[in-house]
């Protein structure tokens, strides 16, 4: 009887230890939005603290959504680059889809690299450039490059008013991004 016990006994213990011993798996990274996927939603402020909420912008019309790399601890050209073409191409977006451009960085001094970074450039009536202080959006849609000056990997994506992404594109280096065409076209395959 004693020795039935002890097994026990010794069993609940080694079952303790193991249990105290085993890893508990760490919550799974955030992906990026996929193809048929809901976009999850979220708000970022604007420059002048305007509130701008994803699924109230898609209630109303399609939304491209363009994620810079931002404040890296320099202003991207290729982030310029971009944002050149398709403040250049705002009229064919015009009521077909609202644009907003997302531009992360460290929450201390962002509002001021922003500024910086628009510049005295006249911005499209429909197009949004919000900030995301120190990655909360980034890092929510997987988009987070967590490397020495880096921010986020550059990507667009393309969401229907149901909130559904039917375009997108993330670059895994500073290049290859989405082009203004390119969404344009995505746009358009949605009527």
């Amino acid at each position: 009887m004693k020795t039935k016990s002890c097994h026990r006994l010794i069993s609940c213990l080694l079952f303790s230890l193991t249990l105290e011993l085993s890893p508990v798996p760490a919550a799974a990274a955030a992906e990026p939005p996929q193809l048929g996927a809901i976009a999850p939603d979220f708000s970022l402020k604007t420059l002048d603290a305007k509130s701008v909420k994803l699924s109230t912008e898609t209630a109303k019309q399609p939304v491209v959504l363009i994620v810079l790399r931002g404040w890296p601890g320099y202003q991207c050209p290729l982030c310029t680059r971009q944002v050149h073409e398709f403040v250049a191409q705002a009229d064919a977006f015009a009521g077909k889809a609202r644009v907003i451009m997302v531009y992360p960085g460290p929450a201390t001094d962002l509002q001021s690299h922003a500024k910086e970074f628009l510049g005295d450039r006249q911005w499209p009536k429909s197009f949004l450039f919000v900030t995301d202080p120190d990655f909360a959006f980034t890092q929510s849609y997987g988009l987070r490059w967590d490397a020495p000056n880096e921010t986020a990997y550059p990507s667009t994506f393309v969401i229907d008013r149901k909130g559904v992404v039917q375009f997108a594109k993330v670059s895994k280096s500073h290049g290859d991004r989405a082009t203004a065409p390119e969404a344009l076209d995505a746009v358009a395959k949605l009527n």
